[in-house]
């Protein structure tokens, strides 16, 4: 996870997507108690594919989180996936999933300014 890290900060989304290829087959594996951490890869994984504007590979990786309520719980990739899973509808082209998207990740009392949301907002907005 963090060779993949390093990879998309570095722009490098592909060597993210090779290097997260050991990951597959245990990313929905029991987690530790204290864990919730096990859908990381698949996070990682999504925002290298939509960096590679390959949007509807991404769009199956946020959906992941979407699907595993349970695995995620509080963990703030979770909400964060509703982001990606919008972000991912509209680079395959897909406005109108991709609006719904970006509704399901506004929240009603969350912060004005916080940026991640304000940047939510701004992309929705284009989409309009």
């Amino acid at each position: 996870m963090i060779q993949a890290a390093i990879a998309l900060h570095a722009n490098r989304p592909d060597e993210a997507i090779r290097v997260l290829e050991v990951t597959s087959p245990y990313e929905l594996g029991e987690p530790q108690p204290t864990q919730n951490s096990m859908l990381y890869p698949v996070y990682l994984r999504g925002e290298a594919l939509l960096m590679s504007h390959r949007g509807r590979e991404a769009v199956a990786e946020f959906q992941k989180f979407i699907d595993n309520p349970g695995a995620t719980v509080n963990f703030p990739l979770g909400a964060l996936a509703y982001l990606g899973l919008a972000r991912a509808w509209a680079e395959a082209g897909d406005t109108s999933r991709a609006k719904a998207a970006y509704i399901d990740f506004f929240w009603q009392d969350a912060e004005p300014d916080i940026p991640i949301l304000k940047e939510a907002k701004a992309e929705y907005a284009k989409l309009q």
